[in-house]
């Protein structure tokens, strides 16, 4: 007769449908960084909107925040294999910052105080799927997480919610930001694994 110990059969129970492959949940929030934490104070805080047009659109803190502050709640996923669920945010929906936008181009870099940058598709970042957060667990946001304001696309790969965000370039085609310049995908889907180019 066979022994089977738990060692070999697993930990048993089901794995949270709303993990994707690859990830493992943790309850905490690991801090990765490539470089320094800039420390931006909310007073000199700006967003800046960047169309074809060549007028760009400039908030500052009182007034981008006056667009709309709202509760959110979603499951976001690190390319490093760690996935948070049903983490509470507070911020802008982009869909109020497009609301006067008119721009025919498909593509948007984020940029970030500290000279990071990340591309993403216009069409991932409207219709209720990304925001400009403030605040986290009910908190303002840390610098160490991307404070006073980081972008949240929960539906993609957590480097794709760029840390101390201070605006966003429209593109009439896709190009690389700083991780997907480094072998990053340029897309970055947790449920297909996109992870690397």
């Amino acid at each position: 007769m066979a022994l089977i110990t738990r060692g070999f059969g697993g930990r048993g129970g089901q794995r949270d449908s709303r993990l994707p492959p690859g990830q493992t949940q943790v309850d905490d929030w690991p801090v990765l960084t490539a470089g320094a934490t800039p420390d931006v104070d909310p007073s000199i805080w700006e967003f800046t909107l960047s169309t074809e047009s060549g007028d760009p659109m400039t908030w500052d803190w009182d007034s981008f925040r006056a667009l709309g502050m709202e509760e959110f709640r979603v499951d976001i996923h690190c390319v490093t294999h760690w996935s948070r669920l049903g983490m509470p945010w507070r911020g802008v929906s982009l869909d109020r910052v497009f609301e006067q936008v008119e721009t025919s181009y498909d593509y948007v870099m984020a940029h970030s105080y500290g000279g990071y940058t990340t591309n993403v598709p216009l069409e991932e970042l409207l219709g209720g799927r990304a925001w400009i957060a403030f605040e986290a667990d009910g908190e303002p946001l840390e610098p160490e997480h991307g404070g006073p304001a980081r972008l949240v696309v929960p539906h993609l790969y957590f480097w794709k919610s760029a840390k101390w965000v201070r605006g966003l370039t429209m593109m009439p085609q896709d190009e690389p930001g700083f991780w997907e310049e480094r072998g990053y995908h340029l897309h970055g889907d947790p449920w297909t694994e996109e992870r690397y180019s």
